[in-house]
């Protein structure tokens, strides 16, 4: 056998399923007719900073940014950020023992439990929640429990719903407000709460905040905001949504000292941080514009209210997600009684109508039933993906 057990039980990953889908689409005679309208995936088509694109290019030219680069070498970043966290949260934050440089949140969220985890140790993660969540668990071999998330509860978690013994048995619990994919701005109660059972049963809490400037209605909530942070807590925060730099893969950490030392300790044998032309770019965001994602909330408020319009036209009703960036989409009735679930919909809409989406159940079994899509064209590219959806979604009554 030349793969692991390990390996298996990660599985192919619901992008890749639908990379793969959408390659083959590209490869059809059909998507000659109907190029591909691609809202499977949060990667934005609005613009970063100028400024952060222009620091980048100033830098990029310089030796050292073609050299390795490590932690030492990412002080400025981790002023950057410690000084952002300041402004953004009120809260001080000490560059050298609570900030860690990311390459991308995803890494730290996947690598996290293999630095605060033994093989068999327990931990939590919503249901449904982001890919990585679940796959840094099963590289820590780690047992998994679920929170399931429900629309009848407006996806707030259910804490009551573990028992005593539960508790007492986990090691870490996986949070993530605002939430992908149900785009739920989540409120700081939850999390508050979150921190409570975990200072009582003694667990780490580990919250996924890319999100955390792109709530449409209300304030997000963040952990920094929890005073028990600095001794049990670690929050990941991205330059990918707000700031519209996700192929760049940049991120940090903020959290409690002793979670961000093991991180950087495991960091240091698996992995280097970004260059230095990457950085100087995400400090001339931070710095520079830290109100860029406000200037983002208009233009996917448009888009969200008037796609779900334009679904909304031919009988696909749609709840209003508080959230930029996603729809939550049910699963209609009609296809539950073709037999067809989420990923079999997402096929059918994506050979019949050129349409990328994402299935639900990739996010975990309660996302079974639903289809998430990315607000990340113009609002005029999204009403033809809906023009596309409406003869076919009439042809299957």
């Amino acid at each position: 056998m030349l793969t692991s057990d390990r390996l298996a039980r990660l599985g192919s990953g619901v992008f890749d399923r639908n990379d793969r889908r959408k390659a083959a689409y590209g490869r059809s005679s059909a998507c000659a007719q109907r190029p591909l309208i691609d809202l499977s995936l949060g990667s934005t088509d609005l613009l970063p900073p100028p400024a952060a694109l222009q620091a980048m290019a100033s830098v990029l030219t310089e030796p050292a940014s073609a050299s390795y680069c490590l932690h030492a070498g990412t002080e400025p970043f981790r002023q950057a950020a410690a000084a952002w966290c300041q402004k953004r949260f009120g809260v001080s934050v000490d560059a050298d023992s609570e900030v860690l440089l990311l390459v991308g949140s995803q890494e730290g969220t996947a690598h996290l439990p293999l630095a605060v985890l033994n093989p068999g140790d327990s931990a939590l993660i919503l249901d449904p929640s982001y890919p990585s969540h679940r796959g840094g668990l099963e590289l820590a071999d780690a047992a998994i429990e679920t929170l399931p998330l429900c629309a009848e509860r407006q996806w707030a978690p259910d804490f009551d719903a573990l028992s005593a013994a539960q508790w007492d048995r986990l090691r870490l619990m996986v949070l993530g407000f605002p939430h992908n994919p149900t785009a739920c701005t989540g409120e700081q109660a939850w999390l508050d709460a979150a921190m409570h059972r975990c200072d009582r049963h003694d667990l780490v809490l580990a919250h996924d905040n890319p999100y955390v400037d792109l709530a449409l209605e209300g304030e997000a909530p963040s952990l920094l905001r929890c005073p028990q942070w600095r001794e049990r807590g670690i929050e990941f925060f991205s330059l990918s949504k707000g700031w519209c730099l996700g192929g760049f893969r940049l991120a940090f950490a903020v959290g409690a000292a002793p979670l961000i030392a093991a991180l950087r300790e495991l960091k240091g044998v698996v992995d280097f941080n970004q260059c230095r032309a990457l950085q100087q770019g995400a400090i001339t965001a931070l710095d520079q514009h830290p109100d860029w994602p406000a200037r983002l909330l208009p233009v996917y408020r448009e888009r969200r209210d008037r796609t779900r319009q334009a679904l909304a036209a031919f009988g696909w009703s749609i709840p209003e997600p508080s959230m930029a960036l996603y729809l939550w989409m049910p699963v209609p009735e009609w296809a539950h009684a073709r037999g067809w679930r989420d990923e079999q919909l997402a096929a059918e809409l994506l050979e019949h109508c050129g349409v990328a989406l994402t299935p639900g159940s990739g996010f975990g079994e309660a996302g079974t039933g639903w289809l998430r899509l990315a607000l990340v064209r113009p609002t005029e590219v999204l009403e033809q993906a809906a023009t596309r959806l409406a003869p076919w979604w009439t042809q299957q009554h």
